[in-house]
């Protein structure tokens, strides 16, 4: 007696495992807090597991400053690539903020000059990328990396290979600490950053022009056919945006004061890495600021616990790395599966 075999004998598994991606395509795509947040949880346990310190008061207050600057950055950043643009640029940009803040508050101006002069200039450098990818109609990879560059030699040649220290009072002023039940250490950065997110995410979630961003970045034609002027609204997203790389830019004196033209590297990476690990999407039109807030914790988190551990801030830099991939891939699979 030969035995035959049924050709669709597996079709029932494959059924579910394809209700089962659907399910859970739909919650990321309808929730798209939950990944971050079981990242952060995971982190957070392996850690606290590994590690004898990771736990303490003292690290968990580093966490808290580190994630002020990654943070802040990547709130701008998330504002961009809503608009399925990037920006490469911007650690660069806060970089030559705390740069001019520092030095021309050494040199002539009240510090409260200095750091106004500073954010005028970061917003400028927004102003002036989305200018660039609005009028020249340049790809926002192709502007931002050229401001990287430009940048990245602006700040060698104003600071001349130099740091400069930050006198106490204004510019250091968000470092400022106080205590709550008089053992938790926090600081004035930490409610600049909860006003800054609180009112970025009404802005996007409340008002039309957050409406025309995330419309901006879903169908930039669509948009444009119902009336949403599409320029302006790319054009005000990148000034907002570098408004926001000037905050980040006080946040960092405020948490070393020292300005220096060699810092904050990897500050873009990681910033992308926290707005993409957050639920946005790089091919813009979904996720927002709550997000962010709980990538920028994971990607703080993964770092400090890497080094808390002992690991090479070159394994470091390769986690990273495999990071962006993974949520970049994880965005497109979940848009598939939605489909």
């Amino acid at each position: 007696m030969t035995s035959t075999t049924t050709p669709h004998a597996a079709a029932p598994e494959s059924r579910e495992s394809h209700a089962v991606g659907v399910r859970l395509a739909t919650l990321l795509t309808h929730t798209p807090t939950a990944g971050p947040l079981a990242a952060l949880v995971i982190a957070i346990a392996v850690f606290a597991v590994s590690t004898d310190t990771f736990f303490n008061l003292d690290n968990a207050s580093l966490v808290v400053e580190q994630f002020l600057v990654v943070g802040t950055l990547a709130l701008g950043q998330t504002l961009v690539i809503l608009t399925a643009g990037i920006d490469l640029a911007n650690a660069a940009t806060m970089v030559l903020g705390t740069l001019l803040m520092a030095r021309l508050a050494q040199d002539t101006l009240p510090a409260g000059l200095a750091l106004a002069s500073g954010i005028v200039v970061c917003t400028a450098v927004g102003a002036l990328s989305g200018s660039l990818v609005t009028r020249l109609k340049l790809p926002p990879f192709i502007v931002t990396l050229g401001v990287l560059s430009v940048l990245t030699a602006t700040n060698q040649l104003y600071a001349d290979g130099e740091s400069f220290a930050v006198p106490s009072g204004v510019l250091t002023w968000l470092g400022t600490r106080s205590y709550l039940f008089g053992q938790i250490e926090v600081t004035y950065g930490m409610g600049v950053m909860l006003l800054l997110a609180a009112g970025l995410w009404f802005a996007l979630t409340q008002t039309a022009w957050g409406r025309n961003v995330y419309a901006v970045g879903d169908d930039a034609e669509t948009a444009r056919l119902t009336g949403v002027h599409v320029d302006r609204t790319v054009l005000s997203v990148y000034v907002l945006a570098g408004f926001v790389y000037a905050i980040g830019a006080w946040q960092a004196l405020g948490r070393i004061p020292n300005a220096d033209p060699n810092a904050f590297q990897t500050g873009n990476l990681e910033s992308i890495t926290a707005v993409v690990i957050g639920g946005t999407s790089l091919f813009g039109g979904r996720g927002g600021i709550s997000g962010t807030v709980l990538g920028a914790l994971v990607v703080t988190v993964l770092a400090n616990g890497l080094t808390q551990a002992g690991i090479d801030s070159l394994y470091q830099q390769v986690a990273t790395g495999i990071l962006v991939i993974v949520a970049v891939a994880t965005d497109r699979v979940v848009r598939r599966r939605a489909a």
